[in-house]
């Protein structure tokens, strides 16, 4: 009889635990595989979660290693330099890599297969060209004013220009990759496979009785750079090649540049406003300052990476709901907002209950950028309770409205920057930056509601879905 006993219970419990999680193991389970855009995106999304979690922990390793290897200075000029590089080369795609992500999902909505090819072909050349133009300049440019540049950044600058057409053909990758929710190939190149050659290629190098210094570790990421793009470039092609007929192709040149050159301007301004505070260090304050601050960045970025995550995620699905199926474009971006808020909180809780251990890895004195994460932190979780709604702005042709958003955004980060750097050095950094965050999600909230319609903050009512 006990036995008997027993053995219901054992039966009965698993059963109750069952009947209790069935509700939550339907919901994962439209959430991830239902056919419908909605899936799509979610998979997309936590595929890009997964691996913006890699990236982190990737990224974090090797900045330590390279940070104890090069020494505070030397590591300061290097994070300044190829900050700066992998800003020149994204933005030196002129807006293709993003305005891609928008087109192809429309064009193969419609069926318009020759401008699908013209733009699959077109963006990848176009921006080919436009970084190596750009670089050259900048080569030249720096050789002419290197009597006003710091001597130790000048040789750095210069082999980190050499990378920039890699950057910018690998963002523009990137951005089909993403349009065709190829998730791994949209993000792995750049997020798993670049910053393990770099820690790779530093290592040969130094072996190779190279210094351990700024000047090596920009040779190791170039090198790198050149091995995953190329890499990256077969693959897609192969893929295109497969998925897309051969057929005619038109170019609409002059409308794809002036949808391009507004995402442009939004990414430009995205781009300083992100960076900005690490700039402005860089323009105030010593390479070992540099050196602190983006050790608290990259500590940081444990919890900046959800919002990339979602928005990798969700850009062209914006896009298809925006085009195609309006009625359901507040919900989706709703729920886009949770999809944001609840891990970037909890990855923050986390980080700040972990950040002066994490700090100490860098190498003696890095533990002082602790205390910047408070504003830091709070900033960033402020940010993601609106989501991804630059994303939405963009991809629902209010680019122009997004890219004034980020401009007064920037102007008002300067300026706090300018004021509070020379006075309070890195708190006044982070303090600005924080404000300033908090200034662009107001200002992007109130637009998505005056353009859309809807609120998207974390606290607004859920909207249902209307009928069309």
């Amino acid at each position: 009889m006990r036995f008997s006993a027993a053995g219901t219970a054992d039966r009965v419990l698993p059963a109750s635990l069952a009947t209790r999680a069935r509700p939550h193991l339907g919901r994962l389970d439209a959430l991830l595989f239902a056919p419908d855009e909605r899936g799509a995106a979610s998979r997309m999304s936590l595929l890009a979660f997964a691996i913006r979690i890699l990236s982190a922990l990737i990224g974090f390793v090797s900045q330590v290693l390279l940070a104890r290897w090069m020494g505070g200075f030397e590591y300061g000029i290097f994070v300044l330099v190829w900050l700066v590089m992998v800003m020149a080369g994204s933005l030196s795609c002129l807006g293709f890599h993003t305005s891609v992500v928008r087109f192809v999902p429309e064009y193969r909505e419609k069926g318009m297969l020759p401008e699908l090819r013209g733009i699959l072909w077109g963006s990848r050349v176009f921006t080919l060209l436009a970084s190596t133009a750009l670089a050259a300049l900048g080569i030249l440019g720096l050789w002419l004013a290197r009597g006003l540049v710091e001597p130790y950044y000048l040789a750095p600058f210069i082999l980190g220009l050499v990378a920039m057409p890699m950057i910018a053909l690998s963002d523009t990758l990137q951005g089909i990759s993403r349009a065709r929710s190829w998730g791994i190939a949209a993000l792995a190149p750049t997020y798993l496979i670049r910053p393990v050659l770099i820690l790779a290629f530093m290592v040969v190098l130094i072996a190779a009785d190279f210094a351990a210094d700024a000047i090596t570790a920009t040779l190791a990421a170039v090198l790198a750079t050149y091995v995953t793009t190329l890499g990256h470039l077969v693959v897609v092609s192969g893929r295109i090649g497969r998925e897309t007929a051969r057929g005619p192709s038109r170019f609409l040149v002059r409308h794809w540049l002036a949808v391009s050159l507004p995402i442009f301007l939004v990414e430009s301004f995205f781009f300083l406003l992100t960076n900005a505070d690490v700039l402005m260090v860089g323009v105030y304050m010593k390479p070992d300052d540099v050196g602190v601050y983006f050790a608290t960045v990259k500590v940081l970025a444990l919890v900046h990476f959800v919002y990339f995550a979602v928005k990798a995620g969700v850009a062209q699905r914006y896009a298809q709901f925006a085009h195609a199926e309006p009625h359901r474009l507040a919900q989706f971006a709703r729920e886009t907002v949770s999809w944001t808020f609840w891990p970037s909180l909890l990855m923050a809780v986390i980080v700040l209950a972990l950040g002066e251990p994490l700090l100490m890895l860098f190498g003696p004195g890095f533990e002082a950028g602790f205390w910047l994460l408070v504003p830091l932190l709070s900033g960033v979780v402020l940010r993601a309770a609106i989501g991804p709604a630059e994303s939405l702005l963009t991809m629902s042709g209010h680019q122009n409205a997004c890219a004034l958003v980020f401009a007064l955004t920037l102007v008002f980060n300067i300026t706090l920057c300018t004021l509070l750097i020379p006075r309070f050095g890195l708190w006044g950094a982070a303090s600005a930056t924080a404000l300033s965050i908090l200034f662009e999600a107001t200002l992007l909230g109130l637009t998505v509601w005056h353009k859309h319609g809807f609120v998207m903050f974390i606290l607004a009512p859920q909207p249902r879905a209307e009928a069309p």
